[in-house]
């Protein structure tokens, strides 16, 4: 595992998003999980701190995160139920429910203030 650190820059920023893109989709319990999960953490820390949450929208949050992460709505599935879930929620034709964004939250660090926006 490459050494972490609090981001603090624009560019450290955009480096933690390359070597999240890069980790892809690790298996759980590896050492590449645990990077891609602290830098998740990490990412979320600079971006409340840095890009105000109460001016996003949670579904263009929802979709901004999936392209920063390299997500598909396959991979929300898990979270949202089923694709069919997933494709009218990004929509806007179905909302967030509380259980969706405690799920998104859990599952995936997305912070449940800006989904309950």
């Amino acid at each position: 595992m490459k050494n972490l650190k609090v981001i603090h820059s624009e560019e450290e920023y955009q480096d933690a998003l390359k070597r999240v893109r890069e980790l892809g989709d690790p298996d759980e319990g590896t050492p590449e999980y645990d990077e891609a999960e602290l830098l998740t953490l990490l990412l979320v820390k600079y971006e409340a701190e840095n890009y105000p949450s109460e001016a996003l929208d949670p579904i263009e949050y929802l979709k901004i995160r999936m392209e920063v992460l390299g997500l598909s709505q396959n991979d929300l599935v898990p979270f949202l139920g089923d694709k069919g879930t997933v494709s009218k929620v990004l929509n806007r034709s179905r909302p967030l429910s509380l259980q969706h964004i405690r799920s998104l939250h859990k599952g995936l660090g997305f912070p449940a203030e800006v989904l309950l926006a």
